[in-house]
């Protein structure tokens, strides 16, 4: 299942074993992607570092040369300085984050409740989030507590979105509401991935009480503004 995401989302992932991250050209990279915004460069490796880096066709030749010509050790680095004006985005920054998913969530009582993300009472950061969202609100006041959002990248990968109001914090509130929600995924037969930066424990802590171990898997992308 995961290797039909990765193949959808990225445009190539290897049914053998590769050396090293592969650049491949895909038109999704020219595309909007789930919130309407742009993607010009995407990539996952695997604990080994062999993986994909996916980017628009008319860049594929420019990065791939510059993916041969550096050391394994001095990649990350290079594709941070280079990258974004590679493929016309100057203005915007590499990153590298850690990769999860589950093929079994973990068992756990269920948290919060589906609500329209255009519904009354969502805090702005769910509203761009298509469909439903998961919201944990607190009893007798119906104050919002935390709440998860679903990136829908495609029908065979949805990635997995948690926030939890500090006052909140605790409880255990996101680990079931992760869970819930990636039980839904693996419902409608698709992989639920949580991806995360590699400095927020917190977040790692719930991913790996949700079912989502850390095997050493890597996201590569740009985002935002310098």
């Amino acid at each position: 299942m995961l290797d039909r995401f990765l193949r959808a989302w990225l445009g190539s992932w290897p049914s053998t074993a590769r050396t090293g991250l592969t650049v491949v050209g895909s038109p999704r990279r020219e595309q909007p992607r789930w919130d309407g915004g742009e993607q010009r460069a995407l990539g996952v490796s695997d604990a080994a570092g062999n993986g994909v880096l996916s980017v628009p066709p008319g860049s594929v030749d420019a990065v791939a040369e510059l993916v041969a010509a550096t050391a394994p050790g001095d990649l990350e680095a290079t594709l941070a300085a280079r990258l974004p004006g590679l493929v016309g985005r100057p203005e915007q920054v590499f990153f590298t984050g850690v990769f999860r998913w589950s093929e079994a969530p973990a068992a756990m009582e269920d948290a919060g409740e589906w609500e329209p993300s255009d519904g009354p009472g969502i805090p702005d950061w769910l509203r761009p989030f298509p469909g439903d969202v998961l919201i944990a609100r607190e009893p007798g006041t119906g104050a919002y507590l935390a709440g998860v959002g679903l990136k829908p990248h495609d029908p065979t990968g949805v990635e997995i979105s948690v926030g939890t109001e500090e006052r909140a914090r605790g409880r255990g509130l996101a680990r079931r509401l992760v869970t819930r929600a990636a039980r839904r995924i693996v419902q409608a037969r698709a992989v639920p991935i949580y991806l995360h930066d590699p400095a927020n424990t917190a977040s790692a802590h719930v991913a790996v009480a949700s079912g989502f171990p850390d095997l050493g898997w890597k996201i590569h992308a740009l985002a935002g503004n310098a």
